[in-house]
């Protein structure tokens, strides 16, 4: 059960931000981007847009919802624009004043109140004349106190207040309009990034498939199906995830809370150091978070991929869990991993269940702080209301990124383990192949004394040595472990020898171009595989430029033209995946058809009969007889019934080759072939076994 473990286990990740990965995840996003910095300007203009909409709501409330102008005591007028009062009391726009003539005035108690200052002409001068108890006049138009505003109707107020109403109408158009431009921006930024990403995942999992497709053997036998099933799915979308949810939107928050800072320190100095007093433990914060969230992250990855492959392995093997009753182990067994998972989860929540609360208990802090210190200070007069209610806004906006950092800081790990992942696939070594081209194969195969094993020296293969001549049919036969496959592994060139050479039509296998030579190779293999997709492509696998007629003539050939044309839709049928709808001896004979239209020199049959019944036996020998003519054949058998036509044997043991010759000459011998003859063939004489 460890052993199983370990192969499902995920491997270990390094750093959680490291600069070489991003460096090459970078190199994928190079073709695109003029779309990323036109994203980049979109944010600037979003940041822009934003951070306008809190101060629009300030102009409101300051510059129109109360009364603009304030009366001062003063010697002598504090700004040239101040209407004098009285002797020593002046009018004075309030937004006119400098801030620090301003907080001098309040601090020492020379600003007496707002007031309202009508025009000598117009509808609000006829209201003020109905209310000269209310109204001063003076050379500049008839002024009111902001208290005595609510002795008038709701009507009158209404029309000393129209030039206001104006603003306010032209305020709210304005903010109509930022909200439409952000809009338009916004889906903009998300179509160009969205756009990006999938050209980016397109790009990645072609990388990723085309190498799979020239990956050695050896290193595809290592690796469960389900871990590279997600490199090229999950781990590609989390990569997707970081340049559409996070490279543009850092910026865009860096921006922010860069605008969000000098708005507030020109508003307010003191109180927005007051509030940046809360950046120290706000850091220290931030980076527990970030190393507690990385090491609860990734067990939580591995325990996930744990889970993925073992439900993989266990949904592929059902039926063989159900024959043998291993239903309650198999449960057991996930169970345990899923309990693992869940363990590693709930860690991740807890991590991220303190940070969020949180950022939101200091960020209602500095709202209670702002509320109360702010508050004072529009009492006294130092502070506006509007201010004061855009500062609000402002400390939203800066919280606002710190309270996304989890997702984000999830999303970008997510992302560099799984560029990791994927990266580590493609620095794979892709399978070695040789250059020299083979126009023509004659089918002459020599192994010279060759040893191979899959993991250091556990030798598979022990100085084996043998000749095949063009045409000459040729059986492997041996126990199982032999060695047999191994032969046939290393003529395709999926593996490499360790000492010894393997030749085709007398060059070194590790000089051909391997993908030349497999053109001219066929295999009929034990299990048959079929592809998703019709009759037709599957046979035509080997040659895709084969005609509907050649097809058919290799169907006619294997002896399954029959049986498909009563299928429903005869050669465009849906054979399914690997081929389900279709019978096992119906699948084996399809692949003889494949092999068929491969016109090839050199036939491998790995035990091509094995999982067919008597009947069908018949019919793929018989349709075998018809593919190997005339061709090299190299046969693994265990059925020692179907080898009674080749020419020679070679009868392997523990990896060496111990016997070679006809099958009347090794049992003449009463060697280890005629030991396995007598196995099979117990109740029947050499002789009659030899004819059978």
């Amino acid at each position: 059960m460890q052993s199983q473990q370990d192969y499902l286990e995920e491997e270990r990740l390094g750093k959680a931000l490291d600069v070489r990965l991003l460096r090459r995840l970078l190199g994928y996003a190079r073709p695109y981007w003029r779309l990323f910095l036109v994203a980049s300007l979109l944010a600037g203009g979003i940041t822009l847009v934003e951070l306008s909409l809190p101060y629009i709501t300030k102009m409101a409330i300051d510059s129109v919802l109360t009364p603009p102008w304030i009366a001062i005591r003063a010697e002598s007028p504090p700004i040239p624009e101040a209407i004098k009062l009285d002797e020593g009391r002046f009018l004075v726009r309030a937004q006119a004043l400098p801030r620090s003539v301003r907080e001098s005035l309040e601090e020492g108690g020379k600003v007496e109140g707002r007031y309202l200052l009508i025009p000598p002409e117009g509808p609000g001068a006829e209201v003020a004349a109905r209310h000269p108890d209310l109204f001063r006049r003076i050379p500049e138009g008839y002024l009111v106190a902001e208290p005595d505003l609510g002795k008038l109707s709701a009507g009158e107020r209404l029309t000393l207040r129209a030039p206001a109403v104006r603003t306010l109408l032209y305020l709210v158009l304005g903010l109509l309009a930022l909200l439409l431009i952000r809009f338009l921006f916004s889906y903009g930024q998300v179509y160009l990034l969205q756009y990006a990403g999938q050209r980016i995942m397109f790009d990645m999992r072609r990388a990723i498939f085309r190498h799979l497709l020239r990956l050695p053997m050896g290193f595809l036998d290592r690796q469960p199906v389900g871990r590279l099933v997600t490199r090229a799915t999950n781990d590609v979308a989390a990569i997707n995830e970081m340049y559409t949810q996070v490279v543009v939107y850092l910026l865009q928050d860096a921006l922010k809370m860069a605008g969000v800072l000098a708005i507030m320190f020109r508003l307010n100095t003191r109180l927005t150091l007051l509030i940046l007093a809360f950046g120290p433990p706000l850091l220290a914060l931030t980076f527990w978070f970030r190393r507690r969230a990385r090491d609860a992250y990734r067990e939580a990855r591995r325990k996930l991929a744990r889970l993925n492959a073992y439900l993989s392995e266990s949904i592929s093997g059902m039926p063989i869990i159900q024959l043998f009753r291993q239903e309650l182990r198999s449960n057991r067994a996930f169970q345990k991993i899923n309990q693992g998972y869940y363990q590693a989860q709930m860690r991740s929540v807890i991590v991220y269940g303190i940070f969020g609360p949180t950022i939101s208990v200091m960020q209602t802090l500095v709202l209670a702080l702002l509320i109360w210190y702010g508050g004072r200070g529009v009492l006294s007069g130092v502070f506006t209301l509007g201010a004061l209610v855009a500062f609000t806004g402002y400390v939203s906006m800066l919280f606002q990124p710190l309270s996304d950092l989890s997702d984000k800081y999830n999303i970008l790990q997510s992302a560099m383990a799984a560029s990791e992942r994927i990266f580590k696939l493609l620095d794979e070594k892709e399978e070695p192949t040789g250059s020299r081209p083979l126009p023509t194969l004659r089918g002459e195969i020599e192994f010279k004394d060759v040893w191979f094993a899959y993991h250091d020296e556990d030798w598979v293969l022990k100085g084996i040595s043998f000749h095949i001549a063009p045409g000459e049919r040729v059986a492997l036969v041996g126990p199982t472990g032999s060695g047999k496959s191994t032969i046939v592994n290393l003529l395709f060139g999926f593996y490499r020898p360790q000492r010894g050479r393997i030749l085709v039509d007398g060059h070194d296998i590790s000089e051909l171009d391997l993908a030349q030579l497999r053109r001219k190779l066929a295999v009929v293999p034990q299990d048959a595989f079929l592809f998703s997709g019709n009759v037709e492509e599957n046979i035509r696998l080997w040659e895709e430029k084969l005609s509907p007629d050649g097809v058919r003539r290799a169907a006619e050939a294997a002896g399954v033209h029959g049986m498909v044309k009563r299928l429903p839709e005869g050669y465009s049928t849906d054979v399914r995946e690997r081929g389900g709808r279709l019978s096992i001896g119906e699948r084996q004979l399809l692949s003889i058809a494949r092999a068929v239209a491969a016109d090839p020199k050199l036939i491998v049959l790995d035990e091509a009969t094995a999982n067919v019944d008597s009947h069908t036996e018949a019919q793929v020998q018989e349709a075998l007889e018809r593919l190997t003519a005339g061709r090299t054949v190299l046969a693994i058998a265990h059925r020692l019934s179907t080898i009674r036509n080749v020419d020679r044997v070679l009868v392997l043991s523990e990896g060496r080759l111990v016997e070679e010759g006809t099958v009347e000459e090794l049992l003449e011998k009463k060697g280890l072939f005629w030991a396995l003859w007598q196995l099979q063939f117990a109740s029947v004489s050499p002789a009659e076994g030899a004819d059978s």
